[in-house]
C-alpha cells in the first residue's frame, strides 16, 4: 500500500474482529497516509462463551434436532438448511463483513458523507502500485463503458485469466505466439513446486525466477511483451515447437500469474459473480444504499458466506442487478494460503508474495503499468443463474437479528 501512488490522499480504514496490541502499533505505525481503526464490537474475543460466541448453552453443530429438543440447547428449534447448528468462528465472518460495511456508509463520522468509491481489501491481498489509478480510470469511463455497471473489480482469481497483448508482431529473435490460452495461477505454481520439493528438485518457482540475472530478466520482459501465450513458441530456423527460450528456466513456459496492462487496460463487463469478483471490489454509496434496502435478504440468507449473501440479494431483491466492470489485468491479488475455506500446515505467504513481486518487477519493467487508458475487450452475458441453495451455517435466528440490527444509525 505505501508504494501505490495516490495513497497519501486516501483514507485508511482497518477494520478488526480481534484485538491485538502489536497489530495495533503497527498500524498506528503507518505514515503514508490518513489511518483509523473501528472494532467489531460482537467479536468471539469480547463475546467467548456468550452469543455471538459459542455459548455453553448452545446445540452442538452435528446433534439432530429430536436430540436437541429433548437437551433444550438454547438454538434448537433453528438449525440450518442441512441439519446443522451455528459455529461461531463462521458466522462472524458474516457479521464482521455486514458491519464495517454499515459502520462505513452510515455510522462513521469522517466517512459516511463521502461520496465516492469505497475499496474493499482485506489483510491477504496485496495491491500493485497502480492499482487507485486504476480505479480511479475505470469510475471514470465506467458511465460510457457500462452505465449499468454498479461495482468495480480490481481483483480476479487467476485460474480464469487470460493474458491479452496489443503487441503481437514477431520478435526479432524469432520466437513469436501461436494461439492464445489460459495461463496459470499461483496457486497451481505452489501446488507444483511442492511436488517437485518432494522429487528432490528445486525449492520453489519464486526462488528459481530470482535466481535470473538483470539482463535476463530485461530480455525475458521484452519476450513476453511479444507474445500472448509463452508455452506455445515457434523456432522460425527450424520451423517446430519449442518449449521455451532456452536462456529461460525450463518452468518458463508455464507463466504462473500473467502480466498485466498494457498502453490501455483491458476491461470486462459481467453480471457480478461472488466466487470470482469479490476481491479488490468497489462501489459507491447509491450501490450500497440499493443494497442495505435488502438487508433481510443479506441477514436471512442461510449462508454464513457475506458474498454468497451478497450474491442472493442482487438475484432476488435488487431491482438493478449487481454488474461488475473487473479489470483484466489484476491489480490485486489474494496471497493468503490460509483462511476460513483453506487449511494447510504451513500458512506463510512468503513464496506467493515473491511471485507476485516478480510478476509486478517484470511489468514495471516492461511499462505496463499506468496504463494511458482503458478498452472493453468484451462484455459477457450469462444466461440467467439459478438460485443457489445457500451453504449453510446460518439457520440461527439470533445471527439474522443481530445481523438486521447492524442496519440502525447509531449502533
Amino acid at each position: 500500500l505505501a508504494q501505490a501512488r495516490g495513497i497519501s490522499r486516501t483514507l485508511l480504514v482497518f477494520s478488526h474482529d480481534y484485538y491485538d496490541d502489536d497489530i495495533n502499533d503497527l498500524v498506528q505505525s503507518i505514515d503514508f497516509c490518513k489511518v483509523i481503526q473501528i472494532f467489531y464490537p460482537f467479536s468471539i474475543q469480547t463475546h467467548p462463551t456468550e452469543f455471538p460466541g459459542a455459548d455453553p448453552g448452545d446445540c452442538p453443530r452435528d446433534i439432530k434436532k429430536e436430540q436437541a429438543l429433548l437437551r433444550k440447547c438454547n438454538n434448537a428449534l433453528h438449525p440450518d438448511l442441512y441439519g446443522h447448528y451455528r459455529e461461531a468462528k463462521f458466522t462472524q465472518t458474516k457479521h464482521h463483513w455486514w458491519w464495517k460495511a454499515n459502520r462505513v456508509f452510515d455510522q462513521l463520522e469522517v466517512t459516511k458523507y463521502h461520496t465516492g468509491m469505497m475499496v474493499f481489501l482485506e489483510e491477504d491481498h496485496y495491491v500493485a502500485e497502480d492499482f487507485l489509478y486504476i480505479l480511479e480510470l475505470m469510475f471514470r469511463k465506467s458511465q460510457d463503458l457500462c452505465p449499468k455497471c454498479n461495482i468495480l473489480s480490481l481483483g480476479t482469481y487467476l485460474k480464469t485469466f487470460n493474458y491479452y497483448t496489443y503487441n503481437k508482431k514477431p520478435y526479432r529473435g524469432g520466437w513469436y505466439p501461436g494461439n492464445a490460452a489460459k495461463v496459470g495461477t499461483v496457486r497451481e505454481g505452489l501446488q507444483a513446486s511442492s511436488a517437485l520439493r518432494e522429487q528432490g528438485s528445486f525449492g520453489s518457482f519464486a526462488g528459481s525466477y530470482s535466481t535470473l540475472s538483470r539482463s535476463q530478466l530485461k530480455d525475458a520482459a521484452r519476450r513476453i511483451r511479444a507474445t500472448v501465450d509463452v508455452s506455445t513458441l515457434l523456432d522460425q530456423n527450424q520451423k517446430t515447437l519449442r518449449r521455451s527460450p532456452p536462456d529461460l528456466p525450463a518452468w518458463y513456459d508455464r507463466p504462473q500469474v500473467a502480466l498485466i496492462g498494457q498502453s490501455a487496460a483491458h476491461v470486462e463487463v459481467t453480471p457480478w459473480i461472488s466466487s470470482k469478483h469479490n476481491m479488490g471490489m468497489a462501489f459507491n454509496r447509491t450501490t450500497w444504499y440499493e443494497i442495505v434496502r435488502c438487508a433481510r435478504h443479506f441477514c436471512e440468507y442461510d449462508d454464513y458466506n457475506w458474498d454468497w449473501s451478497l450474491q442472493h440479494v442482487s438475484q432476488q431483491c435488487l431491482k438493478q442487478k449487481l454488474h461488475v466492470m473487473v479489470v483484466k489485468g489484476p491489480r490485486v491479488f489474494h496471497i493468503g494460503e490460509c483462511g476460513v475455506h483453506h487449511k494447510k500446515s504451513n500458512c506463510e505467504s512468503n513464496q506467493v508474495i515473491s511471485k507476485v513481486q516478480q510478476v509486478l518487477k517484470v511489468a514495471r519493467g516492461a511499462q505496463q503499468l499506468f496504463p494511458r487508458s482503458i478498452s472493453l475487450t468484451q462484455t459477457s452475458v450469462i444466461k440467467k443463474t439459478k438460485l443457489r441453495k445457500g451453504n449453510g451455517g446460518w439457520g440461527d435466528q439470533r445471527d439474522h437479528q443481530l445481523c438486521f440490527n447492524m442496519t440502525l444509525v447509531g449502533r
